[in-house]
């Protein structure tokens, strides 16, 4: 089993910057591909960024050039830089993991708030 904590949402203004971060623990060995996905207001929710167990980065479009993906190994963290936020960037934001070599996303944290306001 393996569990994921999210931190550092919060609320920040138009164009700032916001770190997430996400812990993992448990059976980490089991961990494949992880990322985060996001639940804004009146919308689905959707993917955000995935890193590969092999550290291979993938970021939707929406956020490529504002958001990147990054995870310390030896810290069994997982992060999102988010910069140049929206209001629409409002939402719930999610950490989620796969176990190796699945492709579910069978892992999933509590999820963090983040608000942008105009």
């Amino acid at each position: 089993q393996v569990q994921l904590a999210e931190s550092g949402g919060g609320s920040v203004q138009t164009g700032g910057s916001r770190r997430l971060f996400c812990g993992v623990s448990g059976n980490i060995d089991s961990v494949g591909r992880m990322g985060w996905y996001r639940q804004v207001p009146g919308r689905q929710r959707e993917l955000v960024a995935t890193l590969s167990r092999e550290g291979i980065d993938d970021v939707q479009d929406f956020a490529k050039g504002r958001f990147t993906i990054s995870r310390n190994v030896a810290k069994n963290m997982l992060y999102l830089q988010m910069s140049s936020l929206k209001p629409e960037d409002t939402g719930v934001y999610y950490c989620a993991a796969q176990r190796w070599p699945s492709e579910i996303w069978i892992y999933w944290g509590q999820g963090t708030q983040v608000t942008v306001s105009s």
